[in-house]
């Protein structure tokens, strides 16, 4: 996992050097340019994973000297991948990145169906003159780019963009709709004027000052191919070997390997399985178990804190468990820090807290986690999902969104998301959804920025295309039951851990967000609303709705703190720069 940026067209010399400065935290290992004069100039910041040798260093050249690559992330089957190439290119590294140039080279964008893993890349070829990128499926790994000029530039954060000197403009429609539905923008949207995003599932070419984007990953499609009428332990025996090969896939690594565990059911299931792939690697060896590290957060309030689930879950199999703490007294440094680290607002007190699992990670050397990100989308484990509303919050009866906090003239700009519904089935529509346009996008991409600003790489297991394709195909009965949800993958977990464990209430609070922020933190949060009422766009606010949320919050009304942290986003992202961002 990496960092890309790139420029097609004229540019000022500094320009790449700058963007990569401004990702180094993406890949501290080696950082490598590459310019064809005139035409392009392609940078890379490393983060070495897979083959740790210099020859693997990026830009990545091929043999005949005509493409280029910048690569980041990582192709999980490529040695099944090179097995298939190995008559077809002449391979000097151990790297997945040689076999992904070489696919290309052999298949051009078919490549992408046969990758399986999360990528974002760029391939220059530099006798057409013509620059080829791609993103995978779900956009686990981000790709954004903007035209200044009829120059193209393309780099995988936001904030390498502005570092090339892209006016720092905030995208008034995306905010707006931000604050009146909690929408982080449609799959090609950000949150900043000029700079959009490569949607997941999608390449593009760029040539001869030209722009095609194309999708290359059609969801819909997949799901319809899938085997129908299975028998529930069919389905189940199925699912099983799926997942045992996406998590012994994300094992692939020549560097140590952890994994990140919450109190819930995903995370069972996670710990089952890693145990399952480490005792299969050798049943003999004791000692092999024990060293793959769990990471977990707690924050020191008995309400929310899922220590006593995750003590007991790793009782079972005695996994070294890091417990990281989060303390209030942290949290206005840190979201300074964050806002900076995700160029966008992102998830409250969770996020932060969620950081410290990779800063120590990190420290401990353990350079890659796994997590448990996506069983709730194709397992229908929402409440929501079976309610008649438009929600995308758990746990929320009232609105957590505050339209009358915005005046009227910013108000006016708001735009309601409306997402398509390729299926006839309402909680199928619900999940496709959350599948690609609202949770899943958003988690990605604070995940993202999370792992990558402590130069650690985090895997999805679960968000495997092959799981989430069959997942979402099968019955509405094989996913709730009698009114409990994600009811097969339980039934998978009880094979490998206690009822209590599996049959668990679902908990959709992690942190006491809501307490701190009007107790602990109300200082400080009263200074936050303070600034936005005297900011440069208080024009968007009505300062005495404003005024009048924060007392009720403080008085009591607390069912949610979404539109609280909604302004405490904002401000750190727009309302100041950063002192700090080390």
């Amino acid at each position: 996992m990496c960092g890309i940026a790139g420029i097609v067209g004229n540019y000022p010399a500094f320009q790449l050097d700058a963007m990569l400065d401004s990702q180094h935290h993406r890949g501290p290992d080696a950082t490598g340019k590459y310019f064809d004069d005139g035409c392009v100039a392609l940078g890379h910041n490393r983060l070495a994973i897979i083959d740790l040798t210099e020859q693997s260093n990026q830009p990545f050249i091929d043999n005949s000297g005509r493409y280029v690559i910048v690569f980041n992330g990582e192709i999980y089957n490529y040695i099944e991948l090179k097995t298939d190439l190995q008559n077809l290119y002449d391979f000097k590294t151990q790297s997945d990145t040689e076999v992904l140039l070489a696919a290309y080279i052999v298949y051009g964008s078919n490549c992408l169906q046969k990758c399986n893993g999360m990528f974002a890349f760029a391939i220059w070829d530099n006798r057409e003159k013509k620059l080829f990128a791609a993103r995978d499926r779900f956009g686990v790994k981000p790709f954004y780019y903007t035209i200044q000029e009829y120059s193209f530039y393309f780099s995988s954060e936001i904030k390498a963009l502005h570092a090339a000197g892209i006016s720092k403009l905030p995208n008034e429609k995306v905010w707006s709709s931000y604050f009146a539905y909690g929408s982080y923008g449609l799959p090609d949207e950000t949150f900043w004027e000029g700079i959009v995003q490569l949607p997941g599932g999608y390449f593009l070419e760029y040539q001869n000052k030209t722009l095609i984007t194309k999708k290359w990953y059609c969801f819909e499609d997949e799901v319809a191919k899938q085997p129908q009428n299975l028998t529930f332990e069919q389905a189940k025996e199925h699912y099983i070997l799926l997942l045992k090969d996406s998590i012994k896939l994300r094992f692939r690594a020549d560097v140590p390997v952890g994994f990140n565990i919450s109190g819930g059911l995903d995370s069972s299931v996670l710990l089952a399985m890693v145990n399952f792939e480490t005792k299969s690697k050798d049943e003999n060896d004791s000692k092999n178990l024990q060293s793959i590290n769990a990471y977990t957060f707690y924050c020191n309030h008995p309400d929310y804190d899922e220590l006593h689930w995750v003590e007991k879950m790793i009782a079972k199999t005695n996994n070294p468990l890091t417990k990281v703490l989060l303390q209030a007294n942290e949290v206005p440094h840190l979201a300074q820090k964050m806002a900076w680290q995700q160029d966008e607002p992102y998830g409250g007190i969770p996020t932060l807290a969620y950081s410290k699992i990779f800063q120590q990670a990190r420290k401990d050397k353990v350079l890659v986690l796994l997590d448990g990100q996506g069983m709730d989308e194709q397992w229908a484990g929402y409440d929501y999902y079976t309610q008649l509303n438009e929600a995308t919050i758990q746990g929320v009866s009232d609105s957590p969104y505050k339209k009358a906090m915005l005046s009227e003239s910013f108000l006016s700009k708001v735009k309601k998301p409306v997402y398509p519904t390729p299926f006839e089935d309402t909680v199928l529509n619900k999940q496709y959804r959350d599948l690609f346009y609202t949770k899943i996008p958003r988690a990605l991409r604070f995940n993202d920025r999370i792992s990558m600003s402590y130069s650690t790489e985090l895997r999805e297991p679960f968000l495997d295309y092959r799981l989430v394709e069959f997942a979402f195909s099968l019955p509405l009965d094989f996913k709730i039951r009698n009114g409990q949800t994600k009811y097969m993958l339980r039934e998978i977990a009880s094979e490998y851990l206690s009822n209590d464990l599996v049959f668990a209430p679902k908990r959709p609070l992690q942190t006491p967000q809501r307490e701190w922020l009007a107790e602990d933190l109300k200082d400080w949060l009263s200074e936050c609303f303070t600034k936005v009422e005297h900011s440069i766009f208080s024009h968007w606010f009505d300062r005495e709705e404003l005024k009048r949320e924060l007392q009720l919050y403080f008085n009591g009304n607390r069912q949610s703190s979404f539109h609280i942290w909604q302004l405490i986003s904002w401000y750190e992202i727009l309302g100041k720069a950063p002192e700090n961002q080390s």
